[in-house]
Protein backbone atom coordinates (compact mmCIF):
# COMPACT_ATOMS: atom_id res chain seq x y z
CA UNK A 1 0.00 0.00 0.00
CA UNK A 2 3.09 2.76 0.99
CA UNK A 3 4.22 1.86 -2.42
CA UNK A 4 1.00 2.89 -4.27
CA UNK A 5 1.18 5.71 -2.17
CA UNK A 6 4.83 6.81 -3.43
CA UNK A 7 3.75 5.97 -6.89
CA UNK A 8 0.48 8.58 -6.81
CA UNK A 9 2.66 11.07 -4.73
CA UNK A 10 5.39 11.23 -7.51
CA UNK A 11 3.18 11.30 -10.79
CA UNK A 12 0.24 12.57 -9.21
CA UNK A 13 -3.65 11.45 -9.89
CA UNK A 14 -3.72 14.14 -12.84
CA UNK A 15 -0.82 12.73 -14.66
CA UNK A 16 -2.21 9.04 -14.13
CA UNK A 17 -5.06 9.65 -15.80
CA UNK A 18 -3.15 11.48 -18.90
CA UNK A 19 -1.09 8.56 -18.64
CA UNK A 20 -3.85 6.40 -18.77
CA UNK A 21 -5.66 8.18 -21.56
CA UNK A 22 -2.99 8.33 -23.82
CA UNK A 23 -1.66 4.25 -23.49
CA UNK A 24 -5.65 3.72 -24.41
CA UNK A 25 -5.51 6.22 -27.35
CA UNK A 26 -2.04 4.62 -28.30
CA UNK A 27 -3.21 1.17 -27.79
CA UNK A 28 -5.35 0.50 -30.44
CA UNK A 29 -3.86 -1.97 -33.62
CA UNK A 30 -3.84 0.16 -35.83
CA UNK A 31 -2.91 3.43 -34.18
CA UNK A 32 0.13 1.31 -32.73
CA UNK A 33 0.98 0.64 -36.57
CA UNK A 34 0.87 3.66 -37.40
CA UNK A 35 2.75 4.91 -34.35
CA UNK A 36 5.61 2.86 -35.25
CA UNK A 37 5.45 3.73 -38.77
CA UNK A 38 5.84 7.67 -38.27
CA UNK A 39 8.45 7.12 -35.42
CA UNK A 40 10.68 5.32 -37.84
CA UNK A 41 11.03 7.76 -40.35
CA UNK A 42 8.51 10.92 -40.77
CA UNK A 43 6.22 9.69 -43.31
CA UNK A 44 3.43 10.90 -45.50
CA UNK A 45 -0.20 9.96 -45.78
CA UNK A 46 0.27 8.28 -48.28
CA UNK A 47 2.97 6.13 -47.12
CA UNK A 48 0.79 5.33 -43.93
CA UNK A 49 -1.42 3.87 -46.15
CA UNK A 50 0.67 1.46 -47.86
CA UNK A 51 2.29 0.75 -44.48
CA UNK A 52 -0.92 -0.35 -41.98
CA UNK A 53 -2.64 -1.73 -45.38
CA UNK A 54 -5.93 0.34 -44.66
CA UNK A 55 -8.25 2.68 -46.61
CA UNK A 56 -7.22 6.01 -46.33
CA UNK A 57 -10.27 7.41 -44.45
CA UNK A 58 -9.21 4.94 -41.86
CA UNK A 59 -5.85 5.57 -41.44
CA UNK A 60 -7.22 9.56 -41.59
CA UNK A 61 -9.69 8.65 -38.78
CA UNK A 62 -7.36 7.26 -36.67
CA UNK A 63 -4.83 10.27 -38.16
CA UNK A 64 -7.20 12.79 -36.55
CA UNK A 65 -7.72 10.80 -32.94
CA UNK A 66 -3.68 11.10 -32.19
CA UNK A 67 -3.30 14.64 -33.79
CA UNK A 68 -6.28 15.54 -31.38
CA UNK A 69 -4.91 13.92 -27.84
CA UNK A 70 -1.51 16.03 -28.98
CA UNK A 71 0.76 12.82 -30.03
CA UNK A 72 1.05 13.41 -33.64
CA UNK A 73 1.45 16.72 -35.44
CA UNK A 74 1.39 16.96 -39.22
CA UNK A 75 3.62 19.81 -41.51
CA UNK A 76 3.10 20.36 -45.30
CA UNK A 77 6.16 20.07 -47.41
CA UNK A 78 5.01 20.90 -50.96
CA UNK A 79 2.06 18.43 -51.44
CA UNK A 80 2.74 16.20 -48.77
CA UNK A 81 1.59 16.12 -45.10
CA UNK A 82 4.23 14.55 -42.99
CA UNK A 83 3.72 13.32 -39.74
CA UNK A 84 4.97 13.15 -36.45
CA UNK A 85 5.67 11.90 -33.16
CA UNK A 86 5.79 15.11 -30.73
CA UNK A 87 4.90 13.55 -27.24
CA UNK A 88 8.25 12.38 -25.81
CA UNK A 89 6.54 10.03 -23.49
CA UNK A 90 4.87 8.35 -26.08
CA UNK A 91 8.02 8.60 -28.50
CA UNK A 92 10.15 7.00 -25.13
CA UNK A 93 7.43 4.01 -25.09
CA UNK A 94 7.62 3.04 -28.53
CA UNK A 95 11.63 3.39 -28.66
CA UNK A 96 11.41 1.02 -25.72
CA UNK A 97 8.93 -1.38 -27.36
CA UNK A 98 10.30 -0.95 -30.77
Amino acid sequence: MEKNKTLTAKVGRPGIQRMARTLKVCGHPVRLKLLQAIESREPCVSDLWKCVNEPQPVVSQHLAVLKREGIVASRVEGNRRIYSVIDPWVADLLGRIG
